[in-house]
């Protein structure tokens, strides 16, 4: 008795098969009569080529087709030069549309980026700039001082000696509070 099978060729986890004609008794791949066609299913839409002819022979002469074999049979019909070319241009469309969206996806990522890179660049010169206004106003802070000490040299001197001005001690907190806050931006921004 004859049957229709495949007939697995190609590397280790990489199957490719011949469609062929062969004893059903015979070997997965062991010896065949003839070759019908082949059947790859790495590929992205399985690739099938059959020669419908031969195999419309052979059934008729009483080879009966594996599952499988019957299943590509059915699934592959026999076209026409017409109906080819459509399954090409549907298949061409479907690709195009396909790389398409993989484009304007990409896009939108990128332009996610350079949002977030943005956000990220104007809170680093938002921070900066308070930085400097409080440098700033650390700067006229002690200038204030220095002319303040000049005309109270005479007040020091009366009054006991303290460690640090007020002034002082609030230009240091005033930096402290605006790091503390670019701190905090920055992994929000991320």
């Amino acid at each position: 008795m004859l049957a229709i099978s495949l007939m697995r060729m190609g590397a280790k986890k990489k199957p490719f098969y011949r469609v062929v004609v062969k004893e059903k008794r015979s070997k997965r791949d062991g010896k065949y009569i003839e070759n019908l066609g082949t059947y790859d299913p790495m590929q992205d839409p399985a690739s099938v080529t059959l020669n419908h002819e031969r195999i419309q022979y052979w059934i008729g002469v009483g080879a009966q087709p594996t599952d499988t074999v019957a299943s590509l049979i059915k699934h592959n019909p026999v076209m026409t030069e017409e109906q080819k070319a459509e399954r090409a241009a549907a298949l061409a469309a479907k690709k195009e549309a396909a790389a398409k969206e993989r484009e304007a996806k990409l896009k939108a990522e990128l332009e996610a980026a350079e949002k977030a890179a943005a956000e990220k660049a104007e809170a680093e010169a938002k921070a900066a700039a308070e930085a400097a206004a409080a440098e700033a106003a650390a700067a006229e802070a002690a200038a204030a001082e220095s002319a303040e000490a000049g005309s109270s040299e005479s007040a020091e001197a009366d009054a006991p000696v303290d460690d640090a001005s007020p002034a002082e001690e609030a230009a240091p907190a005033e930096e402290a509070a605006a790091s503390d806050e670019a701190a905090a931006e920055e992994p929000a921004a991320e």
